[in-house]
């Protein structure tokens, strides 16, 4: 596996639509995110009918034998919710602080600096130890997972060092479990499915918002599965002999493509924005957009056409969006050549030209 062709994929989905151009929170199309691979808690699930899953299975397949071993990772992103308050009157230290003191604001801002309310993300991953195909056909195994909540907190201080505000980052608890199965679909091959539920709980009674949920949910979720001693059977294109055991792969909310140096065969990844086997980040691009439906030089020259203003609020909404501005600022011509265009697989044309 080339670990580092892998883990560009990898990124590039999962920071699909994290915030899109202008990259501003006060822009119409930053307020409600995160659209790809979520899986919800299922009590969540169950009260919209169903149509937010609290699942995602990926089925697919291995040539194999006995000896044959398999490494299962899922990737997600976490919701923190950045919260912004006021504090009046302000003080000197919090000993003395209520917490009625405290007002919660969409923005605030002082110094020159902008603080605003938003939903930053984590990485995280859970990764399921090497298992032998062999023994999880006979066995099924589950793999429960807990990620504890988390809070912290600074303040904001005036020119004069008084504390006037507070930014918090509050991350919930996630619970789950990833459950895998094998079967023998005929000799020599597996079919491996992997499951992802989400069992977190929401606490009360009372409706949930989509913003509550997500919360307690696995964003951007995906499945990366790697093999030894053996090697994956491509489900966009799989051999004639094994294109019936393909259709039985069941794929809900995901769909798995080879992913690594061309032709190889040891890593699947199975992502919620389909994609072809072998896909590639083109070489020119300088750096991350979240945005692939989008062509990286317009985008690239949007930016540098914003004013001032929307650049300040830019760069002080998200340090994500802060890296794009000062990137895309600071490209050399030559770059800029690059992104304008480039020429790929070109054939000797056989015959004479009509």
């Amino acid at each position: 596996m080339n670990a580092a062709v892998v883990d560009g994929i990898v990124k590039a989905v999962l920071y699909e639509g994290y915030m899109l151009y202008p990259y501003r929170p006060s822009a119409v199309k930053n307020r409600q995110r995160f659209n790809f691979g979520v899986v919800y808690p299922r009590a969540y699930s169950v009260a919209q009918g169903g149509t937010d899953a609290c699942t995602m299975q990926t089925e697919c397949l291995v040539l194999g034998t006995e000896h044959t071993q398999c490494i299962v990772r899922v990737r997600f992103l976490r919701m923190v919710a950045r919260s912004v308050e006021k504090l009046l009157p302000s003080a000197n230290d919090l000993s003395s602080v209520k917490k009625e003191n405290f007002e919660k604001t969409e923005r605030f801002e002082i110094n020159g600096r902008i603080y605003q309310a938003w939903q930053e993300a984590v990485e995280e991953v859970i990764e399921v130890t090497e298992f032998n195909l062999s023994a999880l056909a006979r066995q099924p195994m589950q793999w429960p997972f807990r990620l504890s909540a988390r809070q912290e907190s600074e303040t904001i201080r005036d020119e004069h060092g008084a504390i006037v505000g507070m930014v918090r980052r509050d991350t919930e608890s996630i619970s789950g479990t990833i459950e895998l199965a094998a079967a023998i679909a005929k000799q020599g091959l597996f079919k491996i499915t992997a499951r992802i539920s989400n069992d977190s709980r929401l606490g009360d009674s009372r409706p949930v918002s989509r913003e509550q949920a997500l919360a307690r949910a696995l964003v951007s979720a995906h499945t990366i599965l790697e093999v030894r001693h053996g090697e994956f059977v491509s489900l966009v294109d799989p051999p004639e002999a094994h294109r019936d055991s393909a259709a039985t792969c069941q794929n809900v909310g995901t769909w798995p493509v080879l992913v690594g140096n061309e032709n190889e065969r040891d890593t699947m990844l199975s992502s919620p924005i389909i994609l072809y086997d072998y896909p590639q980040i083109a070489a020119e691009s300088p750096g991350d957009l979240f945005d692939g439906a989008e062509i990286d030089e317009i985008l690239s020259l949007r930016i540098l056409t914003m004013t001032d203003e929307e650049k300040r609020e830019m760069r002080q909404s998200d340090e994500r969006a802060r890296q794009i501005l000062e990137r895309t600022e600071a490209l050399p011509d030559e770059q800029w050549m690059k992104l304008h265009g480039a020429l790929r697989g070109l054939r000797a044309v056989k015959g004479e030209l009509p």
